[in-house]
């Protein structure tokens, strides 16, 4: 008798590394693709949908699969670097299969797919869906113990069947170990039903994270898509120039409409912004930069760096101003950098390190000028200063690159060569 492979839960594989077999990573598990049968036949399992290293999404056939194990994928030496398009007849396990509403033949009872398994058939590389398992009721909600089971596909009935109002929260959750990078290029790759379906699911923080990291035009289809008060309360959790960005690309109506409902502070943020050229100092800086007064000392800076929210470029430097210390702020006296801050001694004042020799940005410097000025000094940071003094805010290197790519850069793929071969 054949040995019985072990059965793998999808949820498990989402962003598992793949290898080929000298131990080289060729990208990470994004979904898998399953083709429905007849005749009550279990869905069988066509292959895996590849993130490589230059984000675009390839296809893996099953067959050359050699081991699903230990948190890892292990492939043949030869990978097709064709962008991988879904066809009519392929389904997306991930994508698709999760959250989705389905009935118990035997009771018609309606239950929601937690997760589904799949399983190697004997002596062969074909792989099949297995089981799946699900939760009584539409999902959603909280659940009593003891209303999960694990049932045959053969159990179950409605995946032929339209999907009217997917939920989500199960998809979210093989979500939750991505970067807000890697989650915002899964959500690109949705239909738009089912990208706002997952964007009805994150928490507000967690989609303004991804929301920044998403091209133009799947920002404003999901903020138009949100009721307008979670709209504005998702705004106000952006970075406020990426807030800026994306009302910029709305009707004037819908950015005014969405601004009112702001709170006043954030609003008047974004609404300074806006009031800049894009591709300027004004219109790139970030108005939120760690500001400290003369009077703070080397710890007072550190606790402030060590913030976890911060990026690594507004956490390289801090900016010493006189009160008020939020933008605009009262007279922009220099920046003490981070190394600096490692080499002094906790109870320094950061106004007696402070380095006031760089000349600060005004807010109309152009792109190419912010770009050499940053070069120039080997700086990821930059001040935004006003005729009268005032800092306005911070450019940013990572603000710099996104003007610098080009517009679709975020849905493009880098060029590469159409197969990755093994080493050797």
């Amino acid at each position: 008798m054949a040995a019985v492979t072990p059965r793998v839960f999808v949820s498990h594989l989402t962003g598992v590394p793949v290898f080929d077999p000298y131990g080289d990573q060729v990208g990470r598990v994004r979904d898998l693709v399953a083709m429905l049968r007849v005749g009550g036949k279990p869905p069988r399992l066509l292959g895996m949908v590849v993130e490589v290293v230059s984000r675009r999404r390839i296809f893996l056939p099953m067959t050359r699969v050699t081991g699903v194990e230990s948190g890892q994928v292990i492939t043949t030496g030869v990978v097709n670097m064709r962008r991988f398009e879904q066809r009519p007849t392929e389904r997306l396990v991930l994508g698709e299969f999760l959250d989705r509403r389905v009935r118990l033949k035997e009771t018609d009872e309606e239950v929601t797919v937690l997760d589904v398994a799949i399983q190697q058939l004997p002596a062969r590389r074909d792989w099949e869906i297995d089981k799946f398992f699900v939760r009584k009721g539409r999902g959603g909600a909280l659940r009593r113990k003891g209303e999960t089971r694990t049932v045959e596909w053969s159990a179950i009935s409605g995946f032929s069947l339209e999907e009217q109002g997917q939920g989500a929260e199960n998809l979210v959750a093989t979500f939750e170990r991505l970067r807000p990078t890697d989650v915002a290029n899964a959500m690109h790759h949705l239909t738009p039903k089912r990208r706002a379906e997952v964007a009805a699911a994150l928490d507000d923080d967690r989609l303004a994270d991804v929301l920044e990291e998403l091209p133009g035009d799947d920002q404003v289809e999901i903020i138009g898509e949100l009721e307008e008060d979670r709209a504005a309360d998702v705004l106000e959790a952006m970075d406020p120039d990426d807030a800026a960005d994306l009302l910029a690309e709305l009707p004037e109506a819908d950015k005014e409409r969405l601004l009112a409902l702001m709170r006043p502070d954030d609003a008047a943020d974004v609404r300074r912004l806006l009031s800049y050229e894009e591709r300027t100092a004004g219109g790139l800086m970030t108005t939120e930069p760690i500001i400290l007064r003369p009077d703070a000392t080397v710890a007072d800076a550190l606790a402030r760096v060590r913030q976890q929210d911060l990026s690594p470029a507004l956490a390289a430097q801090v900016y010493v101003c006189r009160s008020p210390d939020e933008t605009p702020t009262g007279r922009y006296l220099g920046t003490v950098h981070f190394q600096r801050l490692l080499r002094d001694p906790p109870f320094t004042l950061v106004s007696s390190i402070v380095d006031s020799d760089l000349v600060p940005l005004p807010p109309d410097t152009e792109l190419p000028a912010v770009t050499s000025y940053l070069a120039a000094y080997n700086l990821v940071s930059a001040p935004v200063v006003d005729e009268s003094g005032s800092l306005l805010g911070a450019v940013t290197v990572d603000d710099v690159l996104d003007h610098l790519l080009p517009d679709d850069w975020r849905e493009t793929d880098f060029q590469g060569e159409e197969e990755i071969t093994g080493a050797g």
